[in-house]
């Protein structure tokens, strides 16, 4: 009877709703039989069943208590007869009542058959949305949103999208974004009004300024309140105003259809935010007969621009003067960035990346350079500085990166507003980045003066693999090094695996320790959002995680944030090994602290043993405090068919 997964009644008949003896004298209580929301009470020695809802305003009288001969309402003291329902004289609004058997063997109420469910708008919206490609939608389910959670109820019944009740809506609009960041496809985040709503509201920015698409679907408070200081009535569109690019309240006469079509588009070619703003009374109204989902046919075309001939033909000209030309990729690359390393291949140009686009090349490649400036390596640093001219593909020139301004400069992206964003560059391109590469190794296919940099990368990986390996064995007592955590992530990690990094300490660790072969790695890269790896890695896990291993990484503090996602991912059994740097410190702020000259102040952690809370959230948990430890517990977090976190106590001071 009672939970979450009821079944509708299917015909008219007696159902047993109480045990015998289970329902005192005076009493009442809410009984679930199906659909069917029962108050079920004992007065007098008779029973009575009446509609769970309130006539006045929805009130649940199982909830109430029967004073006087009368079953109050809980929520505004409205009173009617325990047994029949009837109103006191005067009154004529009344809850259903229904026919009541007591038996020898328990309670039964006869049920009418339930209604065949009614296409409604919310259905049209939710179709629309599969007809995008949208198969994981990430939320809360609540007062507000209650009509649009059935119709993905019901998509999901048929097998057409996934759906993650999260803990916390902030863990939802961040695997939302990476699942964008990681696929360029869409993935919908769900929430009620007013917190639920502003609760995405860091996840969103963060897929913003990462240029990741996302669609924001919020409950509303009924219209005839919207305004007038209603229980948690925000103004969504202007509370969202600068986060979405697209923003839409729904109302009843809206072609529901379109606006959905709207905002993923939107979401899509502008890699933005969308949101949809759901009012309570507009989710459930009937569909028309008529209505249609939409869908991308015919409002999309292929984004390969190819680039102007004139910015294509200074680029190949300054390229081919060049001898010790630069690759930078940054994340506009992710999925061009094949092209660009075969062009790369074809000059002997090294190759480094934005912190954000790690990965993109492999530090195995024999141009690989690893990561360019704060989080980086000394090789790509030593290209830099040698190089007479930097080719970017798909890079911001973020202050992090360290792309020098005072270097000659091509810059290839198809975003006019990144081209020069922050300072002239020589040539800027504006074009589809693999479409672009193409193009340039067709024009240079006749020779340029590029050296073959092979050895010389070697040679400097040769020099930084030396230094890694002595700082491996560092130990001051206090725990690992990060040398050594990376050391061993780098020869035991899935080449193919996602990688979901936080912010922190651990992250410069990771962009400069880590090894990249062909994972892909997923980050707070602009916004820079401390709790960030866990639920992205959870969005990881619903876009690929029955194809790919999912890893995220974080400090103390990160997974901090969100540790409770540990139940989402038990619950919804996400193979996702989670390594978690402990060193009882927000190590980087302290850090920051210090070089300001600044005391070293409230950044001290109290934590749990994080191992053995993995446990008790039922996750496999194992915790490292040796190097003896370290190999055997990552190889058995990996191996673990399920959530599973290792905890390192880390040196906070061997970074």
């Amino acid at each position: 009877m009672d939970h979450e997964n009821s079944q509708p009644v299917p015909d008219r008949g007696w159902h047993k709703v109480l045990e015998p003896g289970q329902l005192p004298e005076g009493r009442v209580r809410t009984v679930t039989v199906g659909r069917h929301s029962l108050a079920v009470s004992r007065y007098q020695g008779a029973y009575g069943a009446l509609d769970n809802r309130c006539p006045h305003q929805g009130g649940p009288l199982g909830e109430g208590s029967i004073e006087n001969g009368w079953l109050r309402c809980p929520w505004h003291g409205y009173d009617y007869n325990p047994i029949d329902g009837a109103p006191p004289e005067g009154f004529d609004d009344a809850p259903a009542c229904y026919p009541v058997q007591a038996r020898h063997d328990g309670l039964y109420v006869e049920l009418p058959a339930e209604e065949a469910r009614v296409r409604t708008v919310s259905d049209v919206m939710v179709e629309t949305l599969l007809q995008w490609g949208v198969r994981a939608v990430f939320g809360m389910v609540g007062h507000s949103n209650l009509g649009f959670a059935d119709a993905l109820r019901v998509a999901e019944q048929r097998g057409d999208l996934r759906y993650f009740g999260i803990r916390h809506e902030g863990a939802a609009s961040f695997a939302a974004a990476a699942y964008g960041k990681l696929t360029g496809e869409l993935a919908a985040c769900f929430a009620i009004a007013g917190p639920g709503s502003t609760n995405l509201m860091t996840g969103l920015y963060d897929a913003k300024v990462d240029r990741a698409p996302v669609l924001a679907l919020c409950g509303q408070v009924p219209s005839s309140v919207r305004g007038r200081g209603a229980f948690q009535d925000v103004d969504l569109e202007g509370s969202f105003a600068d986060v979405a690019a697209y923003k839409q309240t729904v109302a009843a006469r809206s072609n529901h259809a379109e606006l959905v079509s709207l905002a993923c588009k939107t979401a899509l070619v502008q890699r933005d935010v969308a949101l949809l703003v759901l009012p309570d009374e507009v989710q459930v109204q009937p569909a028309p007969s008529s209505a249609v989902p939409g869908g991308p046919e015919g409002r999309l075309a292929r984004p390969e621009m190819p680039p102007a001939p004139e910015a294509l033909e200074a680029a190949a000209t300054r390229m081919a003067a060049a001898a010790r030309p630069l690759f930078v990729l940054g994340a506009g690359a992710r999925f061009e960035a094949a092209e660009v390393v075969a062009l790369a291949e074809q000059l002997g140009a090294p190759v480094a990346t934005t912190f954000k686009a790690k990965g993109l090349i492999s530090d195995r490649h024999p141009l690989g350079c690893g990561v360019l400036g704060r989080s980086g390596t000394p090789i790509a640093s030593w290209f830099m500085n040698e190089s007479d001219l930097v080719v970017a593909f798909g890079a911001s020139f973020s202050n992090h990166t360290g792309i020098a301004p005072y270097k000659p400069i091509v810059q290839v992206d198809y975003d006019q507003m990144a081209l020069g964003r922050f300072h002239p560059v020589d040539v800027p391109v504006l074009g589809h980045v693999g479409e672009t590469a193409r193009a340039l190794a067709e024009r240079l296919a006749a020779g340029a003066s590029c050296l073959d940099h092979r050895e010389e990368v070697a040679g400097r990986w040769a020099i930084w693999r030396g230094e890694k390996a002595s700082r491996v064995a560092d130990d001051q007592g206090r725990g690992l090094s990060a040398a050594a955590v990376f050391d061993s992530l780098s020869r035991l990690c899935p080449t193919d695996a996602v990688i979901a990094v936080d912010v922190g300490n651990n992250a410069y660790s990771f962009g400069r320790y880590f090894e990249t072969q062909a994972q892909s790695v997923l980050m707070s890269g602009y916004l820079g959002s401390i709790g960030f790896s866990f639920p992205a890695a959870m969005g990881a896990w619903a876009a690929v995680g029955d194809r790919r291993p999912v890893l995220s990484i974080s400090g103390d503090g990160g997974f901090g944030q969100y540790a409770m996602e540990l139940t989402t991912a038990v619950k919804y059994n996400m193979d996702i090994t989670h390594v978690l740097l402990n060193n009882s410190l927000l190590g980087k702020i302290s850090k920051e602290q210090r070089a300001g000259h600044w005391d070293v102040w409230q950044t001290s952690l109290h934590n749990p043993d994080f191992a053995a809370y993995a446990e008790l959230c039922g996750a496999r948990g194992l915790r490292v405090a040796t190097m003896d430890q370290l190999d055997g517990a990552l190889q058995t977090a990996l191996a673990h068919p399920g959530p599973a976190l290792v905890e390192i106590i880390c040196d906070p001071d061997l970074v």
